[in-house]
C-alpha cells in the first residue's frame, strides 16, 4: 500500500495548470492537475480502448465535451468517460482534479 499526500507534494503553476503522475502501473495511471482560475485542459481525445475518470477534489469549474457541451464541476463531482471521448476541464476558482486513466496510455 502506498500513501500520496497531494496537497502537501503538488501545487499551482501561474502561468499554466501543473500535472503531476501520482501512480502509473499497468492498470491504470493516476494524474493530479491543478488549475488556477481561468485555467483549462483544453479539449482532446485519445485514439484508444479505455475509461477515464475526472474527480473535482477542490474548486469549482467545467466539465468540456464535444461541440462546445460543459457541465458544472464541483467538490466531489466525477465525470466518467471513454478515453477516445472528447474532454478537458476549464477552472473557474482555483481547482484540483484527479484523473484516472485505466488502462494507462
Amino acid at each position: 500500500m502506498k500513501k500520496i499526500e497531494l496537497f502537501e507534494i503538488h501545487g499551482f503553476k501561474d502561468l499554466t495548470f501543473s500535472n503531476y503522475l501520482a501512480h502509473e502501473s499497468e492498470f491504470m495511471k493516476v494524474i493530479n492537475f491543478n488549475f488556477r482560475a481561468g485555467q483549462k485542459l483544453p479539449i482532446h481525445s485519445h485514439d484508444l480502448e479505455g475509461e477515464l475518470t475526472l474527480t473535482i477534489l477542490e474548486g469549482e469549474g467545467e466539465f468540456l465535451g464535444a461541440d462546445g457541451a460543459t457541465m458544472p464541476a464541483r467538490p466531489g463531482d466525477v465525470l466518467v468517460s471513454r478515453i477516445a471521448e472528447p474532454h478537458g476541464v476549464r477552472a473557474i476558482t482555483d481547482m484540483r482534479v484527479l484523473v484516472h486513466i485505466a488502462p494507462p496510455i
